[in-house]
């Protein structure tokens, strides 16, 4: 096999990817996220999530009362033999086979069916914002409403959206059934191409959730994730003024190198950098703000300098079967330059 040129990474080699982390010297130690306390329905933070977190506990509680009743019974049928039986047969299954099955599961039928409806028509207050979240494989595109008239915000892989606010999230996707799911502020609800699904949820206290496509979508369903990012209402605001806004003009000659060497090799036909003449694409994420995400490849990865520079060279060293190919013919230079025009799009 002929030897790679120095300074060429090879798709192939695993040592390849750790040597462009390391070149470029972020590693993999940048800053990790904090997330308010776990993935978990039973965590709630928000009322709707709460009445989700009542239903799975009434449920847990129901099923320890049947399962001691069912041992009960279990215990009167092995000891009946040796005592008269008070309880005829029939009254038994009845009783136990028919009536307990009936009344328990129809309490709990009517119980979800309430709380489902709660989730579906959200809160009494309109919403006061509505955020579009289309499913891809295998990532998350997100859009917001533009401030005055301005054009909409465009992000990925990350939702924000402000505290103690009803906000409308409308719901689709572009190939495959996908599934909405943020456990600690609201349940499931599906993504359907075609059809938009609406939904509204008010998260009561500001931090960052994790959320998960809930239904099976191929090859990286499990590792398409996101995260939610819930400010104060001023400093959400404040978030939405500056996605809005175009891409930072570069500031240093390596910095416009990078930007050059983005256009030049193809880059901006797949993905845009809003600003940036040539960076037109849609098939991938929208990079305007890159940098200002916590993690790349819809949350498999935190993000950083070094994360960055082994996404471009060879994604699927992280992410195996994503739909961006790798680029492994660029020199060290050329690398280093893309990874650092993307990381200064704050």
């Amino acid at each position: 096999m002929q030897k790679a040129p120095t300074g060429i990474l090879s798709i192939s080699s695993a040592a390849a990817r750790l040597l462009a982390l390391l070149s470029l010297g972020g590693g993999l130690s940048g800053c990790s996220i904090t997330i308010e306390g776990v993935q978990s329905a039973l965590d709630p933070r928000s009322s709707i999530a709460g009445e989700i977190s009542q239903v799975w506990w009434a449920m847990f509680w129901g099923s320890l009362i049947i399962l001691a009743l069912v041992i009960a019974l279990a215990l009167y049928a092995l000891k009946r033999r040796s005592r008269p039986s008070r309880l005829g047969h029939n009254s038994l299954i009845i009783v136990g086979g028919v009536l307990l099955p009936v009344v328990t599961l129809s309490a709990l039928l009517s119980y979800g069916l309430n709380i489902g409806h709660d989730f579906k028509s959200g809160s009494a207050a309109p919403a006061e914002l509505t955020i579009e979240v289309i499913g891809k494989r295998w990532w998350w595109e997100v859009r917001y409403p533009g401030q005055g008239n301005g054009p909409p915000a465009v992000s990925a892989n990350e939702i924000h959206m402000p505290a103690g606010v009803p906000v409308e999230f409308a719901l689709t996707t572009t190939d495959v059934i996908h599934s909405f799911w943020v456990p600690n502020l609201a349940g499931k609800i599906d993504m359907i191409p075609g059809k938009v699904n609406r939904v509204q949820i008010q998260a009561d206290t500001p931090g960052v959730y994790r959320g998960q496509c809930a239904e099976y979508c191929g090859a990286q369903h499990a590792w398409m994730a996101f995260y939610v990012v819930v400010h104060p209402p001023e400093e959400f605001e404040a978030w939405l003024r500056n996605e809005q806004a175009p891409a930072r003009t570069p500031d240093s000659t390596f910095l416009r190198q990078g930007r050059e060497s983005f256009i030049n090799t193809g880059c901006g036909a797949c993905h845009v950098i809003r600003g940036v003449e040539g960076a037109v694409g849609t098939l991938g994420p929208d990079l305007t703000h890159v940098s200002s995400r916590l993690s790349l490849g819809a949350a498999t990865v935190d993000n950083n300098l070094g994360t960055l520079a082994g996404w471009i060279a060879d994604s699927h060293t992280m992410k195996p079967g994503n739909l961006m190919p790798p680029f492994a013919a660029f020199d060290g230079a050329t690398l280093r330059a893309i990874a650092g025009y993307l990381e200064s799009l704050e």
